[in-house]
């Protein structure tokens, strides 16, 4: 599906989905603990449902109880034998090392963009760690079958944060205590994420620096009632389209979040727009913007966002930790050098993990999302200041995180 952004200013306020970031770890906890969580504020964008259909297949019992939240009696009892994790590579490297708790073989399976990524970093872990893995040369589809005993591990953590999310999260309920090393963590406030959810579920979890992690075994999950916040990554795009065309608050965010993508209200700060925020809501308003330095390794997921906001900056941005973005839903450094060339904007990448973003006016034309939800996303947003409108093809894989994103974005255009 193609879709047309036209230029225009906006003004409003809006409430991005649930943290889906947040909302599958959650999803994971409530499937291990034994009895009845509640889930609120749950947003049904195709990652949860992936990791939906992951923790029902585990074993839980999942009642709608309204539009937006969740009944989950837990207990890992597998219904089946594959987990069908979509494109989610966050399901993915969660569920694989909960599935490897069971002593029955589990095939884990994705589609589209998913395929090409790299999941082979899993395998000698969960190996350490008591499971058995086949793991076709280190993509999907892979087979697991447990029970993880605990102990001792050492991890990768260079890549992504999201495996060692899984295993923090299973390991509670190993046999043995276990400890983990990981060796250059990336991701680190998702690491938090992680330990603030197994917290709120009654489970310990310890670290050092990142470095080390201590996981008591033989630890019960508690049921909890959960109220997942707003998803920052979601909020950073509307954000940046109030600093760049207008003014938006969003709703149902903090600054005190755990989430990484708050860090987007610095880049704002940076460029000159200005952001105001109170305990549940942030606005950012247009002000002349400029140049503007930011290091996005820890926070990825924002590069897209931050493409939209130093392209309607006056001079060249510089963005570091493009290393991090290879193993997307496609390779984000080149789509953005790609598809805002198409528009107009410099991008070049002259050195290793440094992107660099001359502003300037933005033309229309069509553009191409690569199938990434958060590129089809920054590219809307860079359409608001364009000349003309501007034609996104495959504009549907929004649904992947933010399924109502068009349509909330006219909603608050100026007429």
């Amino acid at each position: 599906m193609d879709r047309t952004v036209s230029p225009g200013r906006v003004r409003g306020a809006l409430t991005p989905p649930c943290s889906k970031s947040y909302a599958q770890r959650a999803l994971a906890a409530a499937l291990l603990a034994e009895g009845v969580s509640v889930l609120r504020n749950v947003e049904f964008c195709d990652d949860t449902r992936s990791a939906l259909r992951c923790i029902e297949t585990l074993g839980a019992h999942v009642t709608r109880m309204g539009d937006a939240t969740l009944s989950i009696e837990g207990g890992l009892r597998p219904a089946g034998r594959v987990l069908h994790v979509g494109e989610s590579g966050l399901s993915t490297r969660l569920f694989t090392p909960v599935a490897a708790l069971h002593s029955a073989p589990m095939r884990i399976e994705g589609e589209g963009s998913l395929l090409g990524r790299p999941m082979g970093m899993m395998a000698e872990p969960l190996r350490q760690l008591g499971a058995r893995v086949e793991d076709n040369d280190g993509f999907l589809p892979i087979e697991v079958c447990g029970p993880l005993r605990g102990g001792e591990a050492r991890i990768d953590g260079s890549l992504s944060s999201q495996f060692i999310t899984g295993l923090l999260l299973a390991l509670p309920r190993a046999a043995a205590d276990s400890t983990l090393h990981v060796d250059r963590a990336v991701s680190t406030p998702y690491l938090d994420m992680t330990l603030d959810t197994a917290a709120r579920f009654g489970v310990e979890i310890f670290q050092r620096d990142y470095a080390e992690f201590y996981i008591p075994g033989r630890q019960h999950y508690r049921p909890a009632f959960f109220d997942i916040e707003g998803d920052w990554s979601a909020a950073a795009m509307l954000l940046v389209a109030g600093a760049t065309a207008g003014e938006v608050t969003v709703r149902n965010v903090g600054m005190l979040s755990r989430q990484a993508d708050t860090a987007i209200c610095t880049a704002l700060v940076r460029a000159g727009a200005a952001v105001t925020s109170d305990e549940r809501q942030v606005t950012a308003a247009a002000r002349p913007l400029r140049a503007f330095e930011f290091d996005a390794t820890h926070c990825p997921d924002l590069f897209p966002a931050l493409a939209a906001l130093a392209a309607a900056a006056e001079g060249e941005s510089i963005l570091r930790g493009t290393s991090r973005l290879t193993h997307k839903e496609c390779d984000r450094a080149e789509a953005i050098r790609e598809e805002y060339g198409r528009l107009g904007i410099e991008v070049d990448t002259p050195e290793q993990d440094v992107m660099r973003i001359r502003g300037g006016k933005i033309r229309g034309g069509r553009v191409s999302s690569h199938g990434d939800h958060r590129m089809a996303m920054s590219l809307a947003v860079a359409a608001l200041r364009s000349e003309s409108d501007v034609v996104i093809e495959d504009a549907a894989c929004v649904a992947k995180s933010y399924p109502a994103f068009f349509e909330e974005l006219e909603k608050i255009k100026i007429r």
